[in-house]
């Protein structure tokens, strides 16, 4: 920074020529007052020669009166000037110079010979100094006749003229220059000492523009720098003060953010993004791996710009500056978005999306749709059928007792469906409000086996069905369980396993001992060679009333749907559980774990 950048610099540089400028007007008033009122030489010369010749023309009269002379010097005296009258043919008369000093020998004669003289000549004054004189010697003539008695000879200091004014111009031009450099020193010394605290105001302001906003300046006095100082001061205190609020609310709202299970992501209007939670992160981190509809992998999203999937309500929400709500479907989740604009003097700087995952509310709510269709369509069948029979038999159609019997037994059938159908109902409502009644004992597999075998075994035979059950040679005893849960999970898996098996297949019934979560657990399988069941259908079917076969229909033989969603909930009560391995085509097999002692 040059000198004249800074306020010393220049405060210095206005007063120092401030002070020149006065200086110069000055020494010129000075310069011309004494060039117009001081004699020059060629003046003491004019003037030295008109005195001169006007002491001659009363010389000649007097030429021997000492005391003439001697009041003649008296007089001239006041004026510096000194006289002596060089007598021919010797001798002089007054002065106070020896007249050597003033003429040489030669000079004295050419005098006497009525030649004028005019020099300038050095000579000891009275303090013992050399000094220059003006000297004048004018002949003196005899009175009536031209010849030459004499010359008067005169002299005067040269100091007393142009000396002078060359002395006095001098003088002032070592004062001004002497007043020039203390006025240069005490400027500087008061700026110096006014702009310190600037200085120091200056530092301040840039300790606390880099982040110290303790920075504090010394109030040295009480005038208008020390209430600067103290304003200041006062500034810097309530901006840290303002600064630690605004850090506490920042801080609050990071927290905020970041403990929100919602992805919150902020973005500018050239789809930047500016802010984003550890959800939005890690949103952005998916989404931006996915290719989209872009075959070019060069144009895919960075992690650091807007998704695909918000880009066109992104661009809504910028051009009609309104919120937006909208559900989108990404991949095989379902977000809630709500976006709106962010702000700026009145303009659209951006905008904020607050991402929310309601895949599991969206299946849930499919859930209920589709169990509020299938209750429908489970218990419309059999009552349009209860229904029917029941007027075939009030309006007398059938007349004969076997058609009766028949109607009747299709009456009964259809109640007893009806009554499976809310009895799994209300199981399973109350399994998954955690009231389900258990009866816990010590129990063995074997017999459970054996029992649920004779069961199903006549069904087999007339599905042509073979059903084997095979059993270890030790028995496996469980510590704490329900038999009759149990056998409803046994009942349920081979119920499902026949209505799927054709005939001249087989199923299987096994069980073993394993590790399970590092300790002994029991390993129940049902394996069929069914007609399997789809990879799309294996996450859903332990869902209610899900049916992995769309177009089978709902007769008799066919299940309510709720056998699975039982099952997993019987087996998960254990503490044990349940998991499916199918290939369409050859057969499925449902494994269940229960832990020997929970």
């Amino acid at each position: 920074m040059s000198i004249l950048q800074n306020i010393v610099g220049k405060l210095w540089m206005t007063i120092i020529s401030l002070v020149a400028v006065v200086l110069i007007i000055l020494g010129l008033f000075l310069y011309r007052y004494i060039d117009t009122n001081f004699p020059k030489l060629g003046e003491q010369q004019r003037d030295l020669e008109q005195l001169a010749f006007k002491i001659v023309a009363e010389v000649s009269d007097k030429g021997n009166d000492s005391s003439y002379f001697a009041a003649m010097n008296d007089v001239l005296n006041a004026q510096s000037i000194g006289l002596q009258y060089l007598r021919s043919p010797s001798g002089t008369l007054g002065g106070a110079l020896p007249l050597e000093e003033i003429l040489t020998p030669q000079e004295q004669q050419q005098a006497l010979e009525g030649t004028v003289i005019q020099k300038q000549f050095f000579a000891e004054a009275g303090s013992g100094d050399k000094e220059e004189y003006l000297a004048i010697a004018i002949p003196v003539t005899e009175s009536g006749n031209d010849d030459v008695i004499g010359s008067i000879v005169m002299y005067q200091p040269i100091k007393s003229s142009e000396s002078l004014q060359d002395y006095v111009k001098r003088l002032f031009a070592l004062a001004s220059f002497m007043g020039f450099l203390l006025t240069t020193f005490f400027a500087f010394f008061l700026i110096t000492r006014l702009t310190k605290p600037l200085k120091q105001l200056r530092q301040a302001a840039n300790l606390i523009t880099q982040g110290q906003y303790s920075t504090r300046v010394y109030v040295g006095s009480h005038d208008e720098l020390g209430e600067l100082a103290r304003t200041f001061n006062l500034m810097a205190e309530q901006l840290e003060e303002t600064i630690k609020l605004l850090n506490n609310e920042k801080a609050n709202l990071s927290r905020v953010l970041r403990s929100m299970s919602d992805a919150v992501i902020s973005f500018d209007t050239k789809h930047k993004v500016i802010f984003a939670n550890p959800q939005g992160e890690t949103i952005l981190k998916e989404w931006g791996e996915i290719m989209w509809n872009d075959p070019d992998p060069d144009n895919s999203q960075a992690a650091n710009s807007i998704p695909e999937p918000l880009l066109l309500l992104f661009d809504e929400v910028i051009q009609e500056t309104k919120v937006v709500t909208t559900k989108l479907h990404v991949q095989q989740g379902v977000w809630s978005v709500v976006m709106a604009p962010l702000y700026s003097h009145r303009r659209a700087r951006g905008a904020v999306a607050v991402l929310r995952d309601v895949t599991e509310e969206h299946r849930l709510e499919k859930l209920r749709k589709d169990f509020v269709a299938n209750v429908s369509h489970e218990l419309r069948t059999p009552l349009s059928m209860l229904q029917g029979y029941s007027e075939a038999l009030l309006d007398d159609i059938v007349t004969t007792p076997e058609e009766k019997h028949d109607l009747a037994q299709v009456i009964y059938d259809e109640s007893l469906r009806m009554g499976r159908l809310v009895k799994d109902l209300l199981d399973l409502a109350r399994m998954e409000a955690g009231h389900m009644e258990m009866n816990m004992g010590q129990m063995e597999l074997a017999p459970l086996y054996r029992r649920v075998h004779r069961k199903f075994l006549v069904l087999c035979k007339e599905k042509d069905i073979r059903l084997e059950c095979v059993l270890p040679s030790d028995d496996i005893v469980l510590e704490k369980a329900d038999q009759d849960r149990l056998e409803q999970v046994l009942t349920n898996l081979l119920g499902n396993a026949i209505r799927h098996t054709m005939p001249g297949k087989s199923i299987y019934l096994r069980y073993q001992t394993l590790t399970y979560q590092n300790s002994s657990a029991a390993l129940i399988e049902v394996e069929d060679e069914g007609e399997g069941i789809p990879p799309e259908d294996i996450p859903y079917i332990f869902e209610r009333f899900y049916k992995a076969d769309k177009a089978r229909t709902r007769g008799t033989a066919g299940g309510t749907g709720l056998g699975l969603a039982i099952v997993k909930n019987i087996v998960e009560a254990h503490q044990g559980s349940v998991n499916v391995r199918s290939i369409v085509g050859q057969g499925t097999t449902f494994s269940v774990i229960l832990p020997l002692d929970p």
